[in-house]
């Protein structure tokens, strides 16, 4: 203890005036003049009081205290309680969040207990804190990290937004049970939409969500989400439900469920189970492009074994659950795996050199038309190859065999089509390429320059494979990918005949101080020295929708039209940081037999900072279906992010189809970063097709390490503008904090 002046008994009562300072371990009391009695262990403390404790400071005019208990009160305190929190997905790292407020008392009630009564807590550190809960009696537990507030209110530039007669809150951030701030947000296909949910930190690894839902045009909705963790497993369970739709009349409901497991070190299984009461569930209810046209739910459980290491082993039940919204356009319910049994494996370490892959699978194809033929699928892909290369060169040579067996269950039977079908289609190929490098300068700069061509060469012999259905298999796009592929089909029903050579070309400009790839140009083209013969075309019996013979025979189903000439398109692809802000991708496929293009697609983004995008991209292909029905696709995107003034940032984009004449996609939004607060306002217009238009408008005010109170539009936002910056970033989310 010291001062200017020190008098009294020691062991009995020290009287300490002017600069007075009394110290114990991390506590430091000053104060103009302090009174201390050494029996009772207690400070009294008068004039300028500033009690200090690690980076925790509490002030006010006067103060009594038992230093060793942490006992006491403040008389009209102003506080700044400052506690470490770790950041998620930090890799353990962690933030300072700091309380501070003012009282007219505040009780010490043990080492990190406080309660104060008509009083104020806040993350924001001004004086005059924008934002700030105010209530009657305010409990700050830093053990728990719970704030408790009896008879408040969250009170935003000096207006109160949100009555909580009760409620707790989060001291720094983390999960914590209570009533949730409202979200709201108004789409043309729901009305104005609220939602005021509840959340429930049931355990430190489950947790829970009540969210009533009111549509002024729908009705009440209620929803729920419940989340579980533990040292093997982890999942997600969501449910939604609402009684009766004032628009259609009906009930609808949503289901879901996502559980992954760790059932032993080597074996793990997963399910994913998502259903919905109608077709339109999604159209009707969501507000959001990515969402709404969702056509297929999966339903699925999978088991997966990684066994010694150089093999491993899977199991899939899979069927979906098709969704027809538009009663003129029905899609295609894909097969049903009844299961599917996987096993794979390599050995890369075969004598000479040599690497043995193996793909095997069994699969039971089920459908629910009675139209559509089902089927057993045995297949087994040996490989073996010899990689080799050097410090400029490789070369790998590679031999395997496709061995296929189907069982198939058609709906007619007919004596000309086989139920029985084996398939055995040898696969060679080379693989080889050289690599270049130079010094070169190009506008005064240091580049690494390289040069790099690549020959692939492919033989696969024709099969005939007209009567095998096609249950999971489809053409990949043309892309550099898929010119060095084995198999343009995706999926084992189709082997593609191939005797073709594969030629292309890379350079790289590649800044010699910093390594950074400044520039990216690839040209290539597949030479074919034969005539395709395999197509998705097949055979199959005519039937009505009952599954009983037309009498019209066999029918061919006509899919695609075989190749025929010597060239396949003409790729070409120029990307890369240009400079330190400026970066392009551009993708070309360009059919030299009809010396059109088939495919364009550029993307300029120019980025000078966080916060700070624009994004330029056109996209055309020629034979795309669009959204009329018409053939092709063109469109021009723009999108962006930058900063106003005054906090103030823009953020938007536009999506227009020039082959339409129309705006498919259009977000507009304001943000504002006030330092410990941000708001939000963002509008987004989408249609899926030229008469299914929706609208949706979003408003959030997220208060920082506390809550966020409205709609959230920062994942759409995020999805739709690429090099979006979330401004003013903290902790607050819809559970009233961090996950």
């Amino acid at each position: 203890m010291r001062a200017l002046r020190i008098h009294g008994a020691r062991s009995v009562e020290l009287i300490a005036d002017g600069d007075a300072e009394l110290r114990r371990d991390d506590i430091t009391l000053t104060a103009d003049k302090v009174t201390y009695r050494e029996p009772t262990d207690e400070a009294i403390a008068e004039g300028n009081v500033l009690l200090r404790k690690g980076q925790d400071t509490i002030a006010g005019p006067a103060a009594t205290l038992v230093v060793g208990d942490q006992v006491g009160r403040f008389e009209e305190p102003v506080y700044t309680l400052t506690r470490e929190r770790e950041v998620r997905d930090s890799g353990g790292q962690s933030r300072a969040v700091a309380g501070s407020g003012q009282a007219d008392v505040l009780r010490l009630e043990g080492e990190n207990q406080y309660r104060l009564e008509n009083a104020t807590w806040s993350t924001c550190q001004a004086s005059d804190p924008d934002w700030y809960i105010r209530a009657r009696e305010l409990e700050l537990d830093y053990d728990r990290e719970v704030g408790t507030a009896h008879g408040g209110s969250i009170v935003f530039m000096d207006t109160p937004i949100f009555w909580m007669p009760w409620a707790e809150f989060p001291l720094t951030g983390q999960r914590q049970s209570g009533l949730l701030p409202p979200t709201f947000g108004s789409s043309n296909k729901t009305g104005v939409d609220f939602t005021v949910p509840y959340y429930w930190n049931i355990a430190p690894n489950y947790d829970a969500t009540i969210a009533p839902r009111y549509m002024s045009r729908r009705g009440l909705q209620v929803g729920g989400e419940f989340r579980y963790l533990g040292a093997d497993y982890r999942g997600t369970t969501r449910v939604e439900w609402m009684p009766k739709d004032r628009v259609s009349g009906e009930e609808r409901r949503l289901g879901a469920l996502q559980h992954e497991q760790r059932i032993t070190p080597n074996l793990y299984g997963s399910l994913d189970l998502n259903a919905v009461s109608d077709d339109a569930y999604f159209e009707d209810l969501s507000s959001r492009i990515g969402v709404a046209s969702r056509v297929n739910l999966l339903r699925e459980g999978r088991l997966y074994y990684a066994g010694g290491g150089w093999w491993s082993a899977s199991a899939l039940v899979q069927s979906y659950q098709t969704l027809n919204p538009d009663i003129d356009v029905r899609n295609v319910t894909p097969y049903r795996r009844q299961p599917q049994l996987l096993l794979n494996a390599l050995r890369p370490d075969l004598p000479g050199g040599l690497q043995l892959v193996f793909a095997g699978e069994y699969v039971d194809f089920a459908h629910p038309d009675a139209d559509k033929v089902e089927a057993g699928r045995v297949t087994a892909y040996p490989q073996v190859s010899l990689p080799m290369q050097g410090a400029a060169w490789f070369l790998t040579p590679k031999a395997g065999v496709h061995l296929s067996h189907y069982t198939l269950e058609r709906p007619a039977d007919d004596p000309t089509l086989s139920n029985s079908i084996r398939r055995t289609v040898p696969i060679m190929s080379l693989d080889s390429g050289l690599i270049f490098e130079r010094d070169a300068r190009f506008f005064g700069n240091d580049f690494v320059q390289t040069l790099e061509p690549r020959l692939f060469y492919l033989n696969v012999p024709d099969r005939d494979q007209s009567e095998i259905p096609l249950f999971d298999t489809s053409r990949f796009d043309v892309g550099f990918a898929q010119i060095f592929a084995e198999n343009r089909y995706s999926g084992s029903d189709r082997i593609g005949d191939a005797n073709d050579l594969t030629a292309a070309l890379t350079s790289r400009l590649i800044d010699a101080e910093s390594g950074i790839e400044r520039l990216r140009a690839t040209i290539g083209q597949r030479y074919y020295f034969d005539d395709q013969q395999v197509t998705r075309n097949y055979d199959e019996v005519a039937v009505d929708r009952a599954g009983q013979p037309t009498g019209a025979g066999v029918v061919t189903r006509e899919l695609e039209e075989a190749r025929s000439g010597g060239r396949a398109d003409f790729l070409a692809g120029l990307g890369g940081k240009l400079t330190s802000t400026t970066s392009i991708d551009s993708y070309l496929q360009f059919n030299p037999s009809e010396s059109e293009t088939e495919r364009f697609n550029a993307v300029l983004r120019y980025q000078p900072g966080f916060a700070r995008t624009l994004n330029l991209s056109y996209r055309y292909a020629r034979n795309v279906r669009s959204t009329d029905g018409t053939i092709g696709l063109e469109d021009v995107d723009v999108s962006g992010q930058w900063p106003l003034g005054r906090g103030w940032y823009g953020v938007g984009r536009v999506t227009r189809s020039l082959k339409e004449g129309r705006v498919t996609e259009a977000i507009g939004g304001l943000e504002y970063d006030g330092g410990c607060w941000a708001v939000r306002v963002a509008m987004h217009r989408f249609a899926i097709d030229e008469n299914d238009v929706t609208k949706a408008v979003f408003l959030q005010l997220e208060l920082n390490d506390l809550a966020s109170i409205g709609s959230n539009p920062v994942s759409l936002i995020t999805r739709s503008v690429p090099g979006y910056g979330k401004i003013n970033d903290s902790s607050a989310d819809r559970v009233f904090g961090a996950e």
